[in-house]
């Protein structure tokens, strides 16, 4: 087989990162720089700060992923970079920078959107099986995903206000967490208990939406009327009857787009497709209820924003001869498929 290797870029959000990979589903390199630490003090992510830190990384991080994969420009067949969803102003760089390299070598520019990436991470634990379903929970979105082959989109259910990441973010900031909170959550969840009962929104509506919007005001409605009443409540049951919510959605839900659609796998997709609690509930739920559908959950490394989840979904788009020409923008609100 003929060995294909693609320069991936990706700066959607807060960390800076390339990668090659070679035919879609093997890392030569996969360098990240993370911002966590500049945007803590805040919070969250600052567009400004991100789009600074994109600039003085870029170049720097284009060349390290080079080196450690040993190769030359040369021996490249294409560039691919994520054109969107995402903040504006730190997408123009990546796609800048792709663009610079592209034209300086003669080579192919591809375009990729970021959820397309967030998907085919999972190529690098297993070959896709087709037709199947995504679940794709990340900061900014949860969909589910139906792809009847390689590069077709079909969002069959998504969300209609808070995305789950945003929904523990937000969460993380009322239990006074540092930034980002999602995984000291998850952490607290496992120690506390499901006392509180927040509601399940959606959960036995005919559809595959989500809404986490209720249950974020739901906690925050509960944390300050105990406030106002001098009452101390337990920061894990909080953190584990918050997750109980989230999870038993996104899991109910799944499971029956799982059946419905008759679906060879199901990928777990995303950043907060770290999240312990999600990855072992869906594990479970799928050896007793669907057994025969073959559950893929990427590993921790590929479940953040990666460079190399960029390769692999352009790869797809390379093989298609889906190539960009140099008026290639950002498009912060892209949409899959």
């Amino acid at each position: 087989m003929e060995k294909n290797w693609i320069l991936a870029i990706e700066s959607s959000c807060d960390e800076t990162s390339a990668a090659v990979i070679e035919n879609g589903e093997v890392i030569l390199s996969n360098i990240v720089a993370s911002q966590i630490k500049s945007h803590m003090r805040f919070g969250g992510v600052v567009p400004e700060i991100a789009s600074r830190h994109h600039v003085e990384q870029i170049t720097l991080i284009i060349e390290e992923a080079m080196e450690e994969a040993n190769v030359t420009y040369e021996d490249l067949s294409a560039v691919a970079v994520t054109e969107g969803p995402g903040l504006v102003g730190a997408l123009l760089i990546g796609v800048n920078a792709a663009k610079a390299v592209a034209f300086a070598h003669n080579l192919p520019l591809i375009a990729v959107n970021h959820m397309a990436g967030h998907i085919y991470s999972n190529k690098f634990v297993h070959s896709m099986k087709f037709p199947l379903l995504a679940l794709v929970v990340s900061g900014g979105h949860t969909e589910l995903v139906y792809m009847a082959e390689d590069g077709s989109y079909e969002i069959i259910g998504e969300t209609r206000d808070d995305a789950a990441g945003e929904a523990y973010d937000k969460i993380g900031r009322v239990l006074g967490l540092p930034y980002p909170g999602g995984k000291i959550i998850d952490e607290m969840a496992h120690k506390g208990k499901d006392v509180y009962n927040f509601p399940r929104a959606m959960l036995k509506e005919d559809n595959y939406d989500f809404s986490f919007s209720g249950l974020k005001s739901s906690f925050i409605n509960k944390v300050h009327n105990a406030e106002q009443k001098g009452e101390e409540l337990n920061a894990n049951d909080l953190a584990a009857s918050f997750q109980a919510s989230v999870i038993e959605v996104l899991v109910t839900k799944t499971l029956r787009a799982v059946k419905e659609y008759d679906v060879n796998q199901l990928l777990l997709a995303g950043g907060v497709a770290a999240n312990k609690g999600l990855r072992e509930a869906l594990s479970d739920v799928m050896a007793k209820e669907a057994p025969e559908v073959e559950l893929v959950i990427p590993p921790l490394s590929l479940c953040g924003d990666n460079a190399a989840m960029i390769g692999a979904a352009g790869f797809v788009e390379f093989n298609k001869q889906q190539f960009a020409g140099y008026d290639l923008n950002a498009k912060p609100g892209l949409l899959l498929g």
